[in-house]
């Protein structure tokens, strides 16, 4: 049994806050991402699993079984920091093996358990070498090795690849994903990167301020943003953000903005005639309309284009706020040219101004 429970958890530093009433189940051989912005409690809550920190209140239960107490060794736990925390002196059969030595396991043991590892993450032609004479990447498989050596029921990894590129930092992103497939072993991983977070999860624990904000895969927490945080931090470019007033009318409802007129029938949302809401809509879901296109449009001109490959990013200028869409390259205006953009009402999402929450109807 590897399922962690944290019921009511707590963490404070004098009468500083860091983790407030924390609630949260993790599965066993579930694959889970705590994101979040630097400084909203995310690594602290790891070390907290791990007992490399206090609990100022609440429970943590690992299997079943309450750990506040106990010592990290005795959890059944094993944990990849950020920085390789590689012996220098040692070969990496050295560095991988360490653990083992200390608990006494007899060389036998230990060699085919290292080369097992070894093989897995391909480090067989370095178990020989020194940590100096590897790449970021490799001794960050090394520092994996020695943490999947011990067989753990839960695997902590605290921002992990942060050290290194970024086409290793992809590399690595593939290699991890792999491995949890094949060891089925209960994840816990903290990152800043979203990007990480939605390739690497079965589910995301967004938190902000050491509180969570939304828990849900990474499908849902992008399509369902509960809340104007979420919305903002989930996908690359950002969402675009306009404040209006809603209205009745005859066939549904209109978002009245600055110098800004958008009419849908509203049917997904709870809408109260004269709200005022944070219409959502994300870079991708702005098409290119033509000269007659009607409906919902964004008209304005081009301020700065980024090239990004086969898409390109368009700003420009709309009801006096700053507007991004993500269009295919070959649909790129030329900058300072008019454009216009049109949108469906399915990608729309709609927040209270005074709450930030989301104003889409919950389904039953």
């Amino acid at each position: 049994m590897s399922a962690i429970v944290c019921s009511h958890v707590d963490k404070a530093y004098g009468a500083t806050s860091v983790i407030r009433d924390l609630n949260l189940s993790i599965e066993e051989h579930e694959f889970v991402v705590f994101l979040g912005p630097s400084g909203c409690g995310k690594s602290t809550l790891l070390r907290m699993l791990a007992g490399l920190e206090d609990i100022s209140g609440g429970e943590v239960s690992i299997g079943g079984k309450v750990v506040n107490d106990l010592d990290p060794g005795d959890r059944g736990i094993a944990m990849v920091f950020q920085n390789y925390a590689l012996y220098p002196h040692m070969t990496i059969f050295e560095n991988i093996a360490f653990g083992l030595k200390r608990q006494k396991v007899p060389a036998a043991e230990i060699r085919k358990r290292v080369e097992a590892v070894s093989r897995t993450l391909g480090l067989d032609p370095y178990l020989g070498r020194k940590p100096t004479e590897l790449s970021g990447g490799q001794q960050q498989r090394v520092a994996i090795a020695r943490a999947m050596i011990k067989t753990p029921k839960v695997f902590l990894f605290d921002e992990p690849l942060s050290n290194l590129d970024a086409k290793l930092r992809n590399h690595m992103r593939v290699e991890i994903a792999r491995l949890h497939q094949a060891l089925k072993t209960t994840t816990v991983y903290v990152t800043h990167d979203q990007l990480e977070a939605m390739t690497l999860a079965d589910r995301i624990v967004l938190l902000k301020d050491g509180v969570i904000e939304q828990i849900g895969s990474p499908a849902e927490i992008y399509r369902r943003p509960g809340n104007l945080f979420v919305a903002g931090f989930i996908g690359t470019p950002n969402m675009n953000f306009i404040e209006a007033t809603v209205s009745r009318a005859e066939n549904g409802w209109t978002l009245n903005g600055a110098r800004t007129v958008i009419s849908i029938e509203g049917r997904g949302f709870d809408l109260q005639h004269g709200e005022r809401a944070v219409l959502g809509i994300r870079p991708p879901d702005l098409k290119t309309a033509s000269g007659d296109a009607g409906g919902n449009l964004l008209l304005g001109t081009a301020d700065l284009i980024e090239f990004h490959g086969n898409d390109a990013l368009v700003t420009f200028g709309s009801g006096g706020k700053e507007i991004s869409a993500l269009v295919p390259a070959r649909e790129c205006p030329e900058l300072r040219a008019p454009v216009r953009y049109a949108f469906d009402e399915e990608s729309i999402h709609l927040f209270d101004v005074s709450t930030g929450m989301s104003l889409r109807k919950r389904a039953n």
